[in-house]
């Protein structure tokens, strides 16, 4: 049997690879797409393909995992990540191969996705360590975010000084992130923890699996709804922190630096989760997290000089880095036996289904309030969910 403590490792790997993969290949593929003269307006069909298939498929991926299939679940992850890689840098001669390519990476994103936090729990559950699941899924995120960190930096390198680089080059890169990621996928798939007798014979139905216990399905589903808009809060920061500061005269320079010094407070802020868990407690450190994340991003709203919107960032990094491992827990923790992997699935198509549709319809304010307007709806919409949250958590 694998040694517990070092079973995760590899998780880990394989998450700084498979989000370095990610970020790189996502705005190259925006790229190759304005080389193949597809008008900037309609770049959004690159992004929706990406998550095309994730959606439709998430759910029956996650039953698949609940069956006993994790390990050809992964490995199938690792081929279409890359075999999209290959067929995106050599055979991408029309927009329709590219988004076929695009659609075929996002569905091994959410397999491989799905597959590391599938492993983390049963790491923890297979050590007896389930106390210590908040401190994995902090290091799980907190690797995450390298990978996602250090995707912008290759890009900037590889791709070089010029407005609309070389493509080739750029997808060669996310090729070589997807072939080491694949490499940890063959240690994870090797050291599985004591795993070869756990494939079911019988599978729970899916009606079943959905239908829990009100006392157990409410905490599941309002996890998952915190989760949803704590990340698409997130993605409005990345997104409308620059058009902000063009309304107000800040340089990109500075923007450029705010969005840096967020990143950091967030992957900081998982490094410190199990220790924060240990002295506040998971519900209620969700609850007030969610809370400081909400006034935060509500305060962004407000003009103030640079060095305060520095701190307010930071403030909503911070927090809001916190809650998204926490709900992985809580999915984690208290889905019924059988069901763990449909519930994560869950939770990552409420994710996806959030980042493609609430972005652009809170983004409709832009039009009329401006920029701030946009921050005011997300902070008021986090409290909300942590009005929820706080309503259906489950007894300390």
């Amino acid at each position: 049997m694998t040694s517990p403590a070092r079973y995760p490792w590899a998780v880990l790997a394989h998450a700084v690879f498979l989000q370095l993969a990610a970020y790189t290949v996502r705005p190259t593929a925006s790229y190759r797409a304005l080389e193949l003269g597809v008008e900037p307006a309609l770049l959004g069909l690159v992004v929706a393909s990406f998550s095309l298939l994730p959606l439709a498929a998430a759910v029956w991926v996650g039953r698949m995992d609940d069956a006993g299939h994790g390990r050809p679940l992964l490995l199938a992850g690792a081929l279409l990540m890359v075999g999209s890689g290959v067929g995106l840098l050599l055979a991408t001669p029309d927009v329709w191969w590219l988004l076929g390519w695009n659609a075929l990476l996002g569905l091994g994103h959410l397999i491989s996705l799905l597959g590391e936090q599938s492993r983390i729990a049963e790491a923890a559950a297979a050590s007896g360590r389930r106390r210590n699941l908040d401190a994995l899924f902090g290091l799980y995120t907190f690797a995450g975010s390298t990978g996602q960190a250090l995707a912008p930096t290759l890009l900037a390198v590889v791709g070089g000084g010029s407005v609309l680089p070389e493509t080739g080059p750029l997808f060669a890169l996310y090729l070589a992130a997807a072939v080491c990621m694949s490499a940890t996928t063959l240690w994870m798939v090797a050291r599985r923890s004591g795993n070869r007798g756990t494939r079911r014979t019988t599978s729970i139905p899916l009606r079943q699996a959905l239908a829990a216990d009100p006392a157990v399905r409410r905490p599941l589903v309002t996890s998952i709804g915190v989760s949803m808009m704590v990340l698409c809060s997130i993605d409005l920061i990345q997104v409308y922190l620059p058009a902000l500061g063009v309304e107000r005269g800040i340089p990109a320079s500075v923007v450029g630096a705010l969005l840096t010094a967020r990143a950091l407070a967030t992957m900081a802020s998982r490094l410190a989760l199990g220790r924060l868990v240990d002295r506040f407690g998971r519900s209620g450190l969700i609850l007030w997290a969610t809370v400081a994340g909400a006034a935060a991003v509500l305060a962004v709203a407000v003009p103030m000089p640079e060095w305060a919107l520095g701190a307010v960032l930071v403030a909503a990094g911070y927090a809001l880095g916190i809650v998204q491992p926490l709900t992985m827990t809580v999915v984690s923790l208290a889905a019924p036996p059988g069901t763990r992997g449909t519930w994560l699935a869950a939770r990552i198509t409420a994710n996806r289904l959030g980042q493609a549709v609430f972005p652009p319809a809170v983004g409709l304010l832009a039009t009329g309030m401006g920029s701030a307007g946009v921050f005011t709806a997300a902070g008021v919409l986090l409290g909300a969910s942590a009005a929820g949250w706080r309503a259906a958590r489950p007894a300390p």
